[in-house]
């Protein structure tokens, strides 16, 4: 059970594994108002970051439970970079099927909504970890602007049009599923430039030290092809952001 390789080669120096700043987690920690002992369960947690900053910072307790072993593995050494390691903790393992064991105040997914097949399933999934009246945390892509044809839909890593919404549709689906938002985090295109600008490096030095391995012509194609196409395409219509929501 991990992340295929190619993803991990893709995103080696990403603390964030996400088109966010360490800067925008920050303002999304200070914009929730986190108090000292708040409990937080983060599923697909990835490298850890932001249980770990908002440890150091806030002084929340909580875990992280992720699919991928080298993803782990750096978030518990960055807890210990920080000192917060009797703060947080980091579980290898299927964040699909994870429920605490006791309710925790804030329950998060931050861009793999994919553990519940879908917005309303990943919602779902964190409310039975969540005390009554805490917070759910839910990062997910949507669409800038209406792309025109379906080149831009798979361009940005869709399967139909469908797959995302535009931001007040997203925001309408929220209250559909019975929820206030009552926070959010936009991701901008200079955060999406800092994600995505950083793969490209992050593959070229990995050829060039691995030129005969069984990925070099898949990942020598992917880096000839996705800046333009990251320029025209994604970078104009699909945005991304943190939506905190509250059950009515």
């Amino acid at each position: 059970m991990d992340l295929p390789r190619e993803f991990t080669i893709r995103e080696s120096s990403h603390r964030i594994h996400n088109p966010f700043t360490g800067e925008q987690l920050a303002a999304l920690g200070q914009a929730l108002h986190l108090t000292p002992g708040t409990r937080v369960l983060d599923l697909a947690s990835g490298s850890g970051e932001m249980l770990c900053t908002w440890a150091h910072a806030h002084r929340i307790v909580g875990t992280g439970v992720d699919i991928s072993t080298e993803f782990t593995a750096r978030a518990r050494a960055r807890a210990a970079g920080l000192g917060v390691t009797d703060q947080v903790a980091f579980v290898h393992g299927d964040a699909s099927g994870h429920v605490a064991d006791e309710p925790v105040d804030l329950a998060a997914c931050i861009g793999a909504t994919w553990i519940g097949d879908g917005v309303a399933g990943t919602i779902d999934l964190l409310r039975r970890s969540l005390r009554p009246g805490g917070l759910l945390l839910i990062g997910e892509p949507y669409w800038r602007q209406e792309p025109p044809d379906r080149q831009t839909v798979e361009a940005c890593h869709a399967g139909t049009k469908e797959d995302f919404r535009l931001l007040p549709e997203l925001i309408e689906r929220f209250g559909e599923l019975g929820y206030d938002l009552v926070e959010m985090v936009l991701a901008d295109q200079n955060s999406w430039d800092r994600y995505r600008a950083a793969q490209w490096l992050n593959i070229r030095r990995w050829l060039d030290r691995n030129p005969d391995d069984e990925l070099a012509p898949e990942l020598r194609a992917d880096l000839s092809r996705d800046p333009a196409r990251y320029a025209r395409y994604e970078r104009e219509y699909l945005g991304w952001g943190v939506f905190a929501l509250m059950e009515r």
